[in-house]
């Protein structure tokens, strides 16, 4: 194990983790604001992924694609949220995951309809097919992009929630919207806004990572589970927590995948060590939150005790 091994794998998780954020920033302020579960945001990342690779393909400007995707995916979830998601606000939890997860089959089924089964691949821009150096050592330039990307987004999302009258009426939301729609306030029309973004940056994760995973139905799946981690572990409201909680799965679980079986085939068999670590790998994520959630239930960054 070489230290060029570990910091590529450290920058991959944070690569990985930074999308997790674009994921997870939009969910949690729908989930602490409206109080809403909504398992169909996966789908919109699966939606901004095919939007940007066909708008690649049709104009072959990457920069280009990512744009419209993300504005695409803004107009989808407020249409979304006006024609259907509304008539969910006032249901129960369990209404809503039902409802959503219907909503997720059939995104799925669209999508199939639309574009097909088969796999869509997606070229990274000409400007960033190299490798930047970093600290003495070559990684690709476009997953460097991609955590520059997920920065800029984070920093325009703490000046966003920290420092206009809209991040201020997003916070009061998430800690008592009551409160918020007796001082005149259209909590509706801030859910939808609220809504709208978050499709907007799950939009933009998918659309990122189209040149580094294969586009394909039921994309949305997996990567939704591990954004509901992150928001669990980093406080449900929080997009500070949202962050750091994303971060720090993001890391863990690339080391994880990459260092527990190199560590079990120094103390066993390779057989088994190939065997055994994956699954264990597969499960530091959880084990962690597991842990962590033991000390402290409300997560990371509580918007009760933190304030954002």
């Amino acid at each position: 194990m070489t230290l060029n091994l570990i910091l590529g794998q450290a920058l991959n998780g944070l690569q990985l983790g930074l999308l997790l954020f674009l994921m997870a920033a939009g969910l949690t302020l729908v989930f602490g604001i409206m109080s809403f579960v909504n398992l169909a945001h996966g789908s919109l990342y699966m939606f901004g992924a095919y939007f940007a690779a066909t708008i690649a393909t049709q104009s072959g400007s990457f920069v280009l694609a990512v744009l419209l995707a993300c504005a695409l995916m803004f107009v989808l979830g407020l249409l979304l949220d006006v024609a259907f998601l509304r008539f969910l606000h006032r249901r129960s939890h369990l209404d809503q995951v039902l409802a959503t997860f219907g909503v997720v089959i059939f995104a799925n089924e669209i999508v199939r309809v639309i574009w097909g089964n088969a796999p869509i691949y997606m070229d990274a821009p000409d400007a960033l097919a190299g490798a930047v150096n970093l600290f003495g050592l070559n990684y690709p330039a476009y997953r460097f992009a991609i955590i520059v990307v997920g920065l800029l987004v984070a920093v325009g999302l703490y000046f966003l929630i920290e420092r206009t009258r809209m991040g201020m009426l997003i916070r009061a939301g998430a800690s008592n919207r009551t409160m918020v729609s007796a001082l005149g306030v259209n909590i509706g029309w801030l859910n939808r806004l609220v809504f709208a973004l978050g499709a907007a940056l799950a939009g933009l994760a998918g659309a990122m990572v189209g040149p580094i995973m294969s586009i394909e139905p039921g994309m949305g799946e997996p990567v939704l589970i591990l954004t509901l981690v992150v928001i669990v572990i980093g406080g449900i409201g929080s997009i500070r927590g949202a962050f750091f909680a994303a971060v720090i799965v993001g890391v863990v679980d690339t080391l994880g995948r990459i260092m527990i079986p190199i560590w079990l085939r120094e103390s066993f068999d390779p057989a088994v060590a190939t065997a055994v670590g994956p699954a264990l790998a597969s499960m530091l994520v959880y084990l962690m939150m597991a842990v962590l959630l033991a000390f402290k239930p409300e997560g990371l960054f509580p918007i009760k005790a933190r304030g954002a």
